[in-house]
């Protein structure tokens, strides 16, 4: 589950008078709002903040535009499909923020001068130590940059379990160990260096927010710039009995015996999981600029209560959180496309070059696995099509 906040949710007032749910023929609800209405979730009715959007070039607008027929042929943005009860939208009904409710929240963080930078804080191991376990963070944090376009990001010293002197527990409904986000936090926000617009933990050890809960995928404390998620349930075989993280359900925990995370076992690093690794650094570090759980399109800003939910969500904004990270950052939205679909090419490109440098370095050379982004490679094409920047890749 994304973006729990300390406190409780946000306080419920109805937002289904804001679309209609249609059923579609496969059984699922799809939310549908009118253009009036994502128009003005996107433009505002304010005059000062549909003349701030004035200032777009004609070509970002044209893209951002593009989002008030979602699920058109040919468009580049869906309407959000629900299929179950379970889904976030259902089980969590919240306050929809438009970019004018965004824009004028008091409470929101903006970077600045002497605080523009993205801190990432690994928490335990992240599998074998090695030249592929470093090669693997440097791709989060080369993704994360390329997203958040214009802000520095940058690691801190990784550290062990026993360091953040968190709470842990073995589940007792998929028996493996889990911390206490809580305590993760708060050691967080005691290593925050001065500098950081937010710090962000990352770990492959699943997590809980407190003992009524089973677990949740993250959480973040937006006041304090602060937040935590997981890992540990993108492997492809969390839930299966197979699982290598799985305990016997005879094992017993001692509070304060940290050995039990020693050699604890970590999913295999695949195409698919770094995908979801980086949708899910952007969605909670998403949740540091102010911008809330999306309600209006198909966004990596949707809430999510399960992995087949987070896995529907494309890795990008819709148009509307897209114009809150921009008015917050202030990058050029081409320039922001053209370094994802950097990251996402560039060790295609160069992939003959390394190795044959390697092999007379004998430095080793892991290929990024970026075959579960191809659809988003794709789609970021035709997005700087649309800005005409396509010739300039």
């Amino acid at each position: 589950m994304y973006g729990v906040f300390p406190g409780g949710f946000l306080p419920f007032i109805s937002t289904y008078t804001l679309f209609v749910l249609v059923w579609s023929s496969e059984h699922m609800k799809v939310i549908q709002h009118s253009v009036e209405t994502l128009q003005t979730a996107l433009v505002s009715n304010r005059q000062d903040l549909a003349k701030l959007y004035s200032k777009y070039a004609k070509e970002e607008r044209r893209l951002l535009e593009e989002g008030f027929h979602p699920g058109h042929p040919g468009s580049l943005f869906q309407p959000i499909t629900l299929h179950s009860d379970s889904d976030w939208i259902n089980a969590h009904p919240e306050e929809p923020q438009d970019f004018q409710s965004f824009y004028r929240d008091p409470y929101r963080k903006t970077p600045n001068a002497s605080q523009n930078t993205i801190y990432i804080q690994t928490i335990g191991s992240f599998g074998e130590a090695g030249p592929q376990t470093d090669q693997y963070m440097e791709w989060l944090r080369e993704y994360c940059q390329a997203f958040f376009y214009g802000l520095s990001v940058k690691f801190l010293p990784a550290v062990t379990v026993a360091k953040t002197g968190c709470s842990f527990r073995v589940n007792s409904n998929s028996h493996n160990l889990q911390i206490l986000t809580g305590d993760l936090l708060r050691f967080l926000g005691n290593k925050k260096p001065k500098d950081a617009f937010c710090i962000v933990g990352i770990t492959m050890i699943d997590l809980y927010p407190k003992d009524s809960w089973n677990f949740v995928f993250g959480q973040a404390s937006l006041s304090m710039g602060m937040g935590v998620f997981s890992f540990a349930r993108y492997d492809d075989n969390f839930y299966s009995r197979s699982y290598a993280g799985r305990l016997k359900k005879s094992f017993k925990t001692k509070q304060g015996d940290y050995s039990v995370f020693d050699g604890y076992y970590t999913p295999p690093i695949t195409s698919t999981l770094l995908l979801r690794s980086c949708k899910t650094m952007t969605h909670e570090i998403g949740h540091m600029f102010g911008i809330k759980h999306c309600q209006w399109l198909n966004c990596v800003m949707q809430g999510s209560n399960h992995l087949e939910e987070s896995d529907r969500r494309p890795l990008d904004f819709c148009p509307i959180c897209l114009r809150k990270l921009q008015v917050a950052i202030g990058f050029k939205i081409a320039e922001r496309y053209k370094a994802l679909l950097h990251w996402m090419e560039e060790d295609q490109s160069q992939t003959s070059e390394q190795e044959e440098a390697s092999a007379c370095q004998s430095v080793l050379h892991f290929p990024k696995p970026t075959e579960a982004f191809h659809t988003s490679r794709l789609w970021l094409r035709r997005c700087l099509d649309i800005l005409g920047k396509k010739d300039e890749l």
